[in-house]
């Protein structure tokens, strides 16, 4: 290793390290407070988030590896406009706002949970299994972006990089819970945000590189190995129906994904929640072009690098080449922090789900036990965590394993979910049936068809299941089937009935 490589695995080690500390103190803070700690406390922080703390938090859960590698490996294939990736997540956010104080109102702590309330047992089990099997594909996700930088870093082996990351996220999630998460997410959001902006900036202005004006101008004369210009600097190249598809997928994944649901319904209050998640929004729709830059550079500056192709170390290695020593360390750690706060987010949303509606309901028939929950929850996140590796270690681009796992846990529920809140003729066959219906479709649309026209699977899956809901329901209701009991919110909702 060269003294670069050897300053930026230093200050990543020591990163790491800072995490796990932070985890330690939070958890013995907690215990010193409080002789008995409820599983509720461990994976709900107590529900006491601000809206700046539930903002970070929301923030450094959805952006991980694919919001940061994998947004500079595609900018091979999409040029610039791979930043649309983070900026539709900030529209998602913005979206949602107005509809999360709904889920800290709800008074449940998960996704099936919530399915449950209207839909009863086969919805809520169905669910329940659909969105642990995603979070376990988004681990994986981000053990591979994480296991890259340390491999470009070090020259490490992928898989044991892989590994070394899987232990040190177990370890930080397990020791805490939710609470070393939240208090962990104000660091690493500061890292990824202005440590990885003014790399940036360091980094293109590198003479090597030449500044902006003079980096726009190389890449519009960037070709492939067939001599095809690659249009770097497009920020339409993605095309329309991407660009809707994103959208339409963050909206509806962060009402049906557990680690988003989970950190609103841990706000103190609906307004938290709110105003929580339009912050997150405008952070991460400023932050996306970031790594688009980063990435723009490696495949402009560095010779022979778009020779080979999309590189899922593109970030890191313009990092590496273009950045002093401490700064490569700061945005290799930024990215790491992105990848771990999202890991342990789903590690913590898995443990949530197998609790309260796995273990609890179907296991435990139904008894509250903390200390037996707490127990099983580390175990979960243990399970979690091999699961990922596993996943990291057979597969390769991040988007794609992301986008299969937001298919998977939200194409289905997200009619049901909302239907759930503002329907009150929905009928509980319809529910089940528009589920799983929603999740055929986009399994098919992206396994069996290979994603036509660039269109997310959510959107096709997402249509069919407000169709089939929507149908089903009324067919009920002529058979005198009766609506689905309502939802009761601790602070009154605003239930719409569609006509």
């Amino acid at each position: 290793m060269n003294s670069t490589q050897i300053m930026a695995l230093v200050i990543i080690l020591l990163y790491m390290a800072a995490t796990v500390a932070l985890g330690l103190f939070v958890s013995s803070r907690k215990k010193s407070k409080t002789e008995n700690q409820s599983n509720d406390d461990f994976l709900m922080a107590s529900k006491s988030l601000g809206p700046v703390m539930l903002a970070s938090t929301l923030f450094a859960a959805n952006t991980g590896g694919a919001s940061t590698t994998g947004i500079a490996t595609n900018v091979f294939t999409y040029g610039i406009s791979a930043g649309w990736y983070a900026i539709a997540a900030g529209i998602g956010f913005v979206l949602v706002s107005f509809i999360a104080p709904y889920f800290r109102n709800a008074q449940a702590n998960t996704v099936p949970e919530i399915i449950s309330k209207r839909y009863g047992k086969k919805s809520h089990i169905f669910t329940a299994i659909t969105s642990i099997a995603a979070l376990f594909m988004a681990t994986g996700a981000q053990i591979i972006a994480t296991a890259s930088i340390i491999n470009v870093v070090t020259g490490v082996e992928f898989k044991i990089a892989a590994i070394i990351t899987t232990v040190v996220v177990i370890i930080y999630t397990m020791v805490g819970g939710f609470k070393s998460v939240t208090a962990a997410n104000m660091m690493h959001v500061l890292f990824i945000t202005i440590g990885m902006t003014i790399a940036m900036v360091i980094i293109v202005n590198n003479s090597a590189v030449g500044g902006f004006s003079v980096l726009f101008e190389k890449a519009k004369t960037v070709t492939d190995n067939s001599g095809n210009n690659l249009d770097l600097i497009s920020m339409t190249k993605i095309g329309l129906p991407t660009i809707i598809g994103y959208i339409a997928m963050y909206f509806m994944t962060f009402p049906t994904g557990q680690e988003i649901v989970q950190t609103y319904c841990s706000a103190k209050d609906g307004k938290s929640a709110k105003v929580g998640s339009i912050i997150a929004g405008v952070l991460s729709a400023v932050y996306a072009m970031v790594p688009a830059i980063i990435g723009l550079v490696a495949y402009v500056c560095i010779d022979g690098f778009a020779a080979n192709g999309a590189q899922k170390n593109a970030l890191a290695e313009s990092t590496i080449t273009f950045a002093p020593a401490v700064v490569a360390g700061i945005v290799l750690a930024a990215i790491v922090a992105a990848t771990m706060s999202s890991a342990s987010g789903n590690m913590i949303g898995t443990a949530t789900m197998f609790t309260n509606d796995i273990f609890r309901p179907y296991i435990n028939k139904g008894v509250k036990d903390d200390n037996k929950e707490i127990w099983i929850s580390r175990v979960t996140m243990a399970v979690v965590g091999i699961v990922g590796l596993t996943v990291a270690l057979t597969a390769s681009n991040i988007i794609s394993v992301m986008m299969g796992a937001f298919a998977l846990r939200s194409a289905g529920p997200f009619a049901a979910f909302i239907c759930a809140i503002f329907y009150k003729n929905v009928t509980k066959r319809a529910g089940f049936i528009s589920i799983v219906s929603g999740t055929i479709v986009a399994a098919i649309w992206i396994y069996g068809l290979n994603t036509p026209w660039g269109l997310n699977s959510m959107v096709p899956g997402g249509i069919i299941a407000f169709a089939v809901i929507f149908l089903v329901s009324a067919l009920d209701r002529k058979m005198g089937i009766k609506p689905a009991p309502e939802i009761e919110f601790t602070e009154p909702a605003a239930v719409v009935e569609f006509k």
